[in-house]
């Protein structure tokens, strides 16, 4: 597995296990979004194999001390990516090199260096995204819950503005390029956005490009919002790596059998290698009883794929979960789409019954995946001390 896997996994369980759900922007999903914007830029920008691999792990690790809070992230996150680099023995003045990258993210810090401007100008890409207003919106609401900082709709225009306009400059190539029209129509945006409210709007401008005025959504839908859609995604990730475990297992043993089968088997008719028998045996049962309940981890569940109106009026079914309805006619689908959009409640109802059931789909996975490899861990240790016995009574 190259570093930069490695990087991604070791951020994304840090995030799940130890970020605070508070922090609703300054999460995985914001730190993927720098990285893919790095490797996009560090392509346009003809930069060198080994200072990509540099940007890459330093965009994955830049906002890992929000881990253990907010104050001075930036050292916390060189400290969390060194014992990473610890763990997998990564050179030390390569590691020096990402520590310096990840310090120049720092808000007062000034990049000198290619690699650093790249660095910097993915770190704030979100100002040049067409919805740049919703991304500013959960840090409003990140600040709110950490911090206790409060702002009205107004000051909020007004401080993003003044932001966007007097604070920052984006500093390569591409960014100047690609990123600053979008930069200077959002800029745009807020400025419509301060005219109405300073006359008293209700609406405010959210994204000038499609040209529409979008109601204000109440912060506590945001935040609910924001809450399934980190909780779903993390449950994706989690099934995934699942899987992932399942199939190496599923390979590892599949090696072993084969290998078991085309040069120890059939060398057991010779009464010379009698003694090999009962090892060989033992490792072949304890691999294939490994592939079953590897392959029993990954088996999908059929549900039976129909409900009825009676269903939806009740509030019984969870049309978000294909199983539901995947044999339902089009017409009925819609149907009944359309009255769980109707009830706020049911919507959210559904929700939670899809999250729910996805952890206990987890919980079986992990569950089946940690008797495969104890089951594993166990028949290697055995299948070692048998061979190691029945070779010292030759």
């Amino acid at each position: 597995m190259s570093i930069l896997k490695k990087a991604e996994d070791y951020v994304f369980s840090l995030f799940k296990d130890k970020l605070s759900p508070n922090y609703i922007y300054h999460n995985f999903n914001h730190t993927l979004r720098v990285v893919t914007t790095t490797a996009t830029m560090a392509k346009e920008e003809e930069v060198g194999e080994e200072d990509t691999e540099a940007l890459l792990l330093a965009a994955w690790f830049h906002d890992s001390g929000y881990a253990e809070g907010r104050d001075d992230h930036e050292e916390k996150s060189c400290t969390i990516a060194g014992q990473f680099f610890s763990d997998n023995g990564y050179p030390n003045e390569k590691a020096e090199r990402v520590y310096q990258l990840i310090r120049v993210t720092k808000v007062d810090a000034r990049p000198e260096t290619l690699p650093e401007r790249i660095i910097r100008d993915a770190d704030c890409s979100h100002f040049a995204e067409k919805n740049y207003c919703r991304l500013a919106e959960l840090l409003r609401e990140e600040w709110k819950l950490t911090e206790g900082k409060v702002f009205t709709d107004l000051e909020w225009a007004v401080a993003n503005r003044d932001l966007l306009m007097h604070r920052h400059r984006f500093y390569t190539n591409y960014a100047q390029k690609n990123m600053q029209p979008v930069k200077e129509r959002n800029i745009a945006v807020l400025q419509e956005a301060i005219n109405d409210l300073e006359q008293g709007k209700k609406k405010v401008s959210k994204d000038k490009i499609n040209k529409k005025k979008l109601e204000k959504l109440t912060r506590p839908d945001r935040g609910i919002d924001t809450m399934f859609r980190i909780t779903l995604n993390n449950h994706t990730r989690l099934s995934e790596i699942a899987d992932s475990k399942a199939n190496i297992m599923i390979s590892v043993n599949a090696i072993i059998i084969s290998v078991a089968l085309t040069a120890l088997i059939p060398k057991l008719d010779s009464p010379a290698n009698a003694h090999l028998m009962i090892p060989t045996f033992i490792l072949v049962f304890f691999g294939v009883v490994s592939i079953i309940f590897a392959i029993l981890s990954t088996r999908p569940k059929v549900t039976g794929g129909t409900f009825t109106r009676k269903d939806i009026d009740d509030r019984k079914i969870n049309l978000l979960f294909f199983g539901n309805f995947y044999k339902m006619p089009l017409d009925e689908y819609d149907w009944a789409m359309n009255e769980m959009m109707k009830d706020r409640k049911y919507l959210y109802d559904s929700m939670i019954k899809d999250l729910y059931f996805l952890g206990v789909v987890l919980h079986r996975k992990y569950k089946l995946l940690r008797i495969t490899y104890n089951i594993f861990m166990i028949g290697i240790i055995v299948s070692v001390a048998v061979f190691v016995y029945a070779f010292s009574r030759i």
